[in-house]
């Protein structure tokens, strides 16, 4: 059973004079995948900093109320002030503190928030947004999310600042951090860089005989007691869960590079598309290591899941999650089709994984939270099992993404050919290694 939708909120406030010119800046996170679901930011006019922290927290937990009343939600600030005095461990002593606490604490119920102060470095990005808010009420205006800039920066501040990552398995920052943290008690030195040989498709996503085959090497052995690793590996984190991802064969909108999601017409493969599927499955009985089949329920991925697990003697269980993403109005459009008809959404979709495409579609940032939510979920009832996933072409870039920690952006830099197949092994750390991109050896 899933728990609760969790946010993170960073909010911050500022005064140029103290009191001078005020403005607050805050910004609602998804802890599971980094990315920013809210931005708020304004210009208040004279004020003192600590009435824009407070004012910033406010419109901050506003936000995460209305993407969500039930969610779970984190704030951090570099306000020592105004997280102690929400967190009841100092009194609020000045009366234009009060009525700013009270109005913070009847947001969300008491019991679904929790405060952290972080330092100054690590709140850049709801500080820029502050900053943006006073710069544009100097300018006579108020702040505009279209003229923002203030997430641009807010990745890389993040990854320099951040203390060890708790985000769940997959996700490449929380496994980096857990791998070093046991490399460092064992030997007490930093871990060396990763090495890793080169290996062939066909053993990339075998099971091994060493089930830390692959992950970082520890430290060579100094003076004084031998470490309690393994020697010349990590620790041991048992055998992983590997997703096989295997995009569905061939529809008749694929070698004209049409959009087709899970809101289009739900083509049937082609007759290329069925051969394909019918070589992943041979390719994959001589490799013998797929112990569960689960698909996309859209009819493509089902047919040639289907086709694989009728070679494999499997069943094939249908995953909601694993569906391709709805692109609106601009389903069975070729890309230039779309950039002739509605160039203003194109432009914001591929420059914000938040902006959704025409009609309603569903953004990427919305998509990465379903499919992180799917892979959680596969993850438990799959622990230590080979799965070959059966799904699309966004939904294989954003489990690569997320397993390589990389950026948004990433997305528009893969190659996913159909019936290409993918890997990913995921530890019980949460570290995630990538072992196979878009390999399509066995249809040549």
């Amino acid at each position: 059973m899933q728990g609760p939708v969790r946010f993170v909120v960073e909010a911050d406030g500022g005064s140029r004079g103290n009191p001078g010119p005020a403005g607050y800046g805050a910004v609602v996170l998804d802890p599971a995948t980094g990315e920013t679901l809210a931005e708020r930011a304004e210009y208040i006019g004279v004020a003192t900093n600590n009435v824009a922290e407070y004012k910033g927290l406010i419109a901050g937990l506003k936000a995460a109320r209305e993407l969500s009343p039930d969610a779970a939600v984190q704030v951090r600030m570099d306000s020592k002030l105004v997280v102690e005095q929400m967190s009841g461990r100092w009194k609020i002593k000045h009366p234009d503190m009060r009525p700013l606490a009270a109005e913070a604490a009847k947001i969300l119920p008491r019991a679904q928030v929790t405060y952290e102060w972080i330092p100054r470095e690590r709140n850049k990005h709801a500080d820029r947004l502050a900053n943006e808010a006073m710069d544009a009420g100097k300018r006579g205006r108020q702040w505009e999310p279209s003229a923002s800039s203030a997430a641009l920066d807010a990745s890389a501040a993040r990854a320099l600042a951040a203390p060890p990552a708790s985000g769940p398995p997959g996700d490449a920052a929380k496994g980096a951090a857990a791998v070093r943290a046991a490399l460092a008690t064992a030997s007490g030195t930093p871990a060396p860089a990763p090495e890793r040989e080169e290996a062939g498709a066909a053993t990339l996503f075998a099971e091994h005989d060493d089930p830390a085959a692959g992950r970082i090497p520890a430290p060579a052995p100094g003076p004084g007691p031998a470490p309690s690793a393994t020697p010349g590996w990590g620790p041991d984190m048992g055998t992983p869960a590997t997703f096989v991802l295997l995009r569905h064969g061939e529809t008749a909108l694929t070698p004209q590079k049409r959009f087709s999601g899970s809101g289009g017409t739900d083509p049937e493969l082609s007759e290329a598309g069925r051969r394909q599927a019918a070589a992943v499955g041979e390719a994959l009985a001589e490799r013998g290591t797929i112990q569960t089949i689960v698909s996309s329920p859209l009819r493509r991925c089902r047919e040639t899941a289907q086709a694989v697990a009728d070679r494999l003697g499997l069943g094939v269980t249908v995953e909601e999650g694993l569906r391709e993403v709805d692109f609106g109005a601009w389903e069975g459009l070729t890309f230039a089709e779309v950039r002739e008809r509605f160039p203003e959404d194109l432009q914001a979709w591929l420059d914000s994984p938040r902006a959704a495409p025409t009609g309603g579609g569903e953004s990427f940032a919305a998509a990465t939270r379903r499919i992180s939510a799917t892979r959680e979920r596969l993850l438990a009832a799959h622990a230590g099992r080979t799965v070959l996933l059966v799904t699309h072409v966004t939904p294989v870039k954003i489990l690569v993404r997320l397993a390589l920690g990389a950026p948004p952006e990433a997305l528009f830099k893969m190659e996913l050919s159909a019936a290409s197949l993918s890997a990913v092994a995921y530890y019980a750390d949460g570290n995630a290694s990538v072992r196979l991109l878009n390999d399509t050896s066995h249809l040549r």
